[in-house]
């Protein structure tokens, strides 16, 4: 791929939340209760800091724990923290979960529009009338989320290499913005003459900020792949990964619980199983054995 810039980077490291991280958990005795440390990434949340504060109350209210949230900027840094033990569980990203599996256990799905499953958006300026398909965007400027995206890198990629074309020799230039909500912005303002971004992202982005969106439209969209999971770290003992999980499936159950579900645009969350990866799994054997 073309020399990749990382704009931005040190700007969304130095906003990102400051919250604390938990070595371990603290297993409750008497009146002391288990801390659950819980990653995400920027996608949308990342100014939606009253959200995340309500979900963990009402996460750690039915878990009987302290839940806290902990937002990196991207799913490299949160799969460190998941193999060294700070986070309990983590929301990522299915490319890096399947790559990852002695690290990360599938504790949860969340489901979006009646199902499990999610797409990728390619989304051009509004005013372009002609492009339907990455392949139509040699030599031009070219916006990923992150490199561990499935829909921000992955997607792309392999559409790419599927259609014979050597990644690295196709853009003019091209960037991780290391946000879904970036591409959008960096499509918009002129930056990007193209961008990839997880659909579920722009939907609620159009859906809740339709100012951010109206200079933008999808100009093609993926099949559906399985949707970015929570999983818990490999080690988290049985009882408690159980007891997140049930209080996770539960939310659309209770009031609040359904209230945060609408707030995040999902319908809730399910078990799911590991095949719903399967997709995935087979953009990975793509990307290994094409072309870079």
């Amino acid at each position: 791929m073309s020399p990749i810039l990382n704009i931005g980077r040190r700007r969304f490291l130095s906003s990102a939340l400051s919250l604390p991280l938990l070595s371990s958990l603290r297993f409750a005795s008497g009146s002391e209760r288990t801390s659950i440390a819980f990653g995400t990434t920027a996608v949308f949340l990342d100014n939606e800091i009253s959200l995340l504060t309500r979900w963990a109350k009402e996460l750690g209210g039915v878990c009987g724990a302290n839940v806290r949230f902990v937002q990196r900027n991207n799913y490299r840094e949160i799969h460190e923290l998941l193999a060294t033990n700070r986070l309990e569980v983590a929301w990522v990203c299915g490319y890096p979960y399947v790559t990852h599996p002695q690290t990360m256990r599938l504790l949860a799905i969340p489901d979006y529009q009646g199902e499990p499953l999610y797409r990728s958006y390619l989304i051009v300026p509004k005013s372009d009338a002609r492009t339907t398909h990455i392949t139509q965007l040699r030599n031009r400027v070219f916006a990923f989320s992150d490199p561990q995206s499935n829909s921000g890198y992955l997607v792309p990629t392999t559409e790419l290499i599927r259609s014979g074309v050597r990644p690295s020799a196709f853009f003019r230039k091209a960037f991780f913005t290391y946000a879904h909500r970036k591409v959008v912005d960096a499509v918009s303002s002129g930056l990007a003459d193209a961008g990839e971004i997880d659909g579920y992202v722009f939907d609620t982005i159009e859906k809740r900020y339709p100012d951010r969106t109206r200079d933008v439209k999808v100009a093609w969209r993926s099949p559906k792949y399985g949707f970015p999971p929570i999983v818990a770290r490999q080690n988290l003992d049985e009882e408690t990964f159980r007891r997140i999980q049930r209080a996770l499936v539960d939310m659309r159950e209770r009031p609040e619980g359904r209230d945060i579900l609408q707030q995040l645009n999902l319908d809730g969350f399910v078990e799911g199983a590991e095949s719903v990866f399967d997709g995935i799994r087979g953009l990975v054997k793509i990307l290994n054995a094409g072309p870079r």
